[in-house]
């Protein structure tokens, strides 16, 4: 480990090419500030701003007495390791994609959208980000949850939107209270832009209430909250436990909420919400797991001041969602197609099938909504292992986790409800004798 530079930036810059260059692995523990200050000659000030830069960048965290590490995962990997990263020979349990079986056909969609256009004029700049029909459209599918929709706008997908929403009202240093076990990106983008994460542990209901209480009394001044599907444990915010979350959030008017529903169109199961029991919020409907990851487009509604600075993020960026995406999915929305409810039958039923079949094994699992089953267990690493030796290939669980145990994501959406019996066997085994198969 070489670490150069005499300006902040250049000590930052430094640390960046060997972390990026593998010469600084996960967990490294960084030189404290005074020793580094006095190997480089300079003031400690300088070396705190650069480890203040590197937070920012996600490439390292701060843990106390532990000292600054680098980060088990950096900001920039892939959100879900793709089908290539399953190993030749392996069963695909890992990867958190939803099943291309039950996606439409783009393609097709695509060409209608194409041929609409014809003899159209083309999209130019300042033409309006969001489409008439878009904006119907959105307000057609929250308006009858109750979401209010006087103010709307369109993301390039879910956590496109969670970012905004979090610039939009703070600042570094902030705190975020996030799911735990949660989705990874969130707490990526958190050490991306320089906020701090307070856990929430959650049940099938979602967060606990008395999780969240503590995490607002710790200072949070923001939290995120998946509606369906959580990832990874299948949660979903049922009537009585968002009217508990609503209560607590009720004390806090001044706390941002912004709620995730990704599983929109994908879950039979009713939204619940608690937007609106603060001043602040936003909820976030993507369309990525029941119409295609490719389809990069989230519908936004909040109060009118996060959908206004919201927009005007957007415009110092991107400037809109394409169009042609937006015209795609207003098309969607026209044609027949395998609905939430046939989707979560299919889900569900592979759901189902694991947690019996990991039951029988004396093994704890759960899973009430989207495409994840989480199994406790001892050890994940060895488990992780163990499974990957009898050709399965799993999500350790470490990977979503703050401060709850361990245990393991396994995705179903590639499998089928007659492979639930045999990826049991072999996660029981992997538990027990977490060595290569005999």
């Amino acid at each position: 480990m070489v670490i150069t530079g005499r300006g902040s930036h250049e000590i930052a810059d430094s640390v960046e090419r060997e972390i990026a260059g593998g010469a600084l692995e996960a967990g490294t523990v960084l030189p404290p500030i005074r020793d580094l200050a006095g190997d480089l000659g300079v003031n400690p000030n300088t070396v705190a701003a650069a480890y203040r830069l590197l937070r920012e960048r996600g490439l390292v965290e701060t843990g106390g007495r532990r000292g600054t590490r680098v980060r088990p995962r950096p900001a920039a990997a892939p959100r879900e390791a793709g089908p290539g990263a399953v190993p030749p020979g392996a069963r695909d349990a890992a990867t958190g994609n939803p099943d291309p079986r039950l996606l439409p056909d783009l393609a097709e969609v695509l060409a209608e959208v194409a041929r609409n256009r014809a003899g159209r004029a083309p999209t130019l700049y300042g033409d309006p980000p969001v489409l008439p029909a878009m904006e119907e459209a959105a307000r057609s599918l929250l308006a009858p949850d109750g979401v209010p929709t006087d103010a709307l706008t369109v993301t390039s997908g879910a956590l496109d939107g969670i970012d905004r929403v979090l610039r939009s009202a703070l600042r570094a240093g902030d705190t975020v209270a996030l799911e735990d076990p949660g989705w990874p990106s969130e707490y990526d983008l958190l050490a991306a832009t320089g906020l701090k994460s307070v856990p929430m542990a959650v049940d099938d209901d979602g967060p606990l209430p008395e999780e969240l209480a503590a995490a607002l009394r710790s200072g949070a001044r923001a939290v995120v909250l998946t509606n369906r599907a959580q990832n990874p444990t299948g949660a979903a915010i049922g009537a009585e436990r968002a009217a508990a979350l609503r209560a607590v959030l009720a004390g806090h008017p001044q706390v941002l909420t912004i709620e995730d529903d990704h599983g929109f169109d994908l879950v039979d199961l009713p939204f619940h919400g608690v937007f609106g029991a603060t001043r602040r919020w936003a909820v976030i409907r993507s369309v990525a797991k029941a119409y295609g990851p490719d389809l990069r487009l989230a519908m936004l509604a909040g109060d009118l001041v996060t959908v206004d600075r919201v927009r005007a993020l957007m415009q110092t960026g991107p400037g809109w969602v394409s169009h042609v995406l937006q015209e795609a999915f207003v098309e969607l929305l026209r044609r027949p197609r395998i609905g939430a409810r046939e989707a979560d039958r299919s889900y569900a039923a592979r759901r189902d099938a694991l947690i019996a079949a990991l039951a029988e094994h004396g093994l704890s699992a759960r899973g009430r909504s989207g495409l994840n089953v989480w199994v406790s267990v001892p050890d994940e690493a060895a488990a992780t292992a163990g499974l990957l030796a009898r050709g399965w290939a799993v999500t350790p669980g470490h990977r979503f986790r703050a401060s709850t145990g361990p245990a393991l994501r396994i995705t179903v959406s590639a499998l089928d409800v007659a492979d639930m019996p045999e990826l049991a066997r072999a996660v029981a085994a992997s538990v027990r004798q977490p060595g290569p198969a005999v």
